[in-house]
């Protein structure tokens, strides 16, 4: 057996080794002097516009975790502290892949007395909901530009041929569906004693429940609201940089929403800070619309980039600020 830090290790340097590698490939034709003309010539008011928006949209995500936050120890979480611990969740990230949910609830953990567990349920269900609205935009994304989805769908497999093959053998889908999800019932009922069996009923549970929870916060409205803002504002972000270049400023609102939904698929992708997987991704959907490979590819370097810079400066920042904070002492009930 692998030392737990050693296996962390390893697990982070293929992480950033498959990370680098993918950006080298995209990247190995495109001339330094081609990226710096696009730099000086892109409208900058429009991407520091973008920058600006962006930091609100932390803000707003760490008041949004505040709400979610209803323990009986500790402190009070207040929407500044609990920001400042998200940006040091997104600085971690981009170390090590995944990082940065522990570490945010790790800092707050020391300055407001809650327990790590608490506070790791709260980024568990806040993930969940991103999930869903992440599902929403996609669907958006697949009604505003479905033309566009089946001209890709269409590149990868026969759309016409498999819609037939699976007519024809609908009966046999059905019937193995049914089997499926029959063996799935007979698989949990036999094994519902087991540790990964009941580890997963309690996870299902604790998931619905959190969401059942949210009802019962002071503020529901201001939880999903805020909800709502931050893909708004993840929207905005990648909206105000298409105007600042010339090659994308000509995009309609629904492809640059589908510029998004790529992107953030790419940024799910286990690899420090999304390095590749997001530049690959916003690069292909691009070209899909014209827009050419080395424009493409620069588009997605510009906004990434001042994105992980901005995103290393504030992070330190505010691990600082959080450093500088004592750390909770449980008061004496004597």
């Amino acid at each position: 057996m692998l030392n737990p830090k050693v296996k962390q290790g390893i697990q982070v340097a293929v992480s950033l080794t498959v990370a680098v590698w993918i950006f080298w490939f995209l990247y190995k034709d495109i001339e330094m002097t081609s990226l710096m003309a696009q730099l000086r010539s892109s409208n900058w008011f429009w991407i520091v516009s973008s920058l600006a928006i962006s930091l609100f949209g932390f803000w707003v995500r760490g008041w949004r975790w505040a709400l979610l936050i209803q323990a009986d120890e500790g402190k009070p979480v207040t929407a500044n502290r609990a920001y400042h611990a998200v940006m040091v969740g997104y600085l971690a990230n981009m170390l090590v892949p995944r990082a940065g949910e522990v570490a945010r609830c790790g800092v707050l953990s020391r300055t407001n007395g809650i327990s790590v567990g608490h506070l790791i349920g709260t980024v568990i269900l806040e993930r969940s909901i991103d999930l869903v609205f992440l599902t929403g935009t996609i669907l958006l994304a697949f009604v505003l530009e479905n033309n566009l989805f089946l001209a890709l769908a269409r590149e990868l497999v026969d759309v016409e041929s498999l819609g037939q093959k699976l007519f024809n053998n609908l009966p046999i889908l059905l019937g193995g569906l049914i089997i499926f999800f029959l063996f799935l019932y007979l698989l949990f009922k036999r094994f519902r004693n087991h540790g990964i069996v009941n580890k997963l009923q309690n996870f299902g549970r604790q998931l619905l429940s959190g969401v059942k929870s949210i009802s019962t916060l002071k503020n529901p409205i201001g939880f999903w609201a805020s909800s709502f803002l931050i893909w708004i504002i993840y929207f905005l972000t990648m909206y105000l940089v298409s105007l600042a270049i010339q090659s994308t400023a000509n995009l309609t609102p629904g492809e640059v929403l589908l510029v998004m939904v790529m992107g953030s698929i790419g940024m799910i992708a286990p690899v420090q800070g999304g390095i590749g997987t997001f530049h690959a991704l916003v690069a292909y959907i691009l070209i899909q619309f014209g827009v050419s490979d080395s424009d493409g590819k620069i588009f997605a370097a510009i906004i990434h980039g001042t994105q992980t810079i901005m995103i290393v400066i504030v992070g330190l920042i505010s691990w600082i600020v959080m450093m500088r904070i004592p750390a909770w002492i449980k008061p004496d009930k004597a």
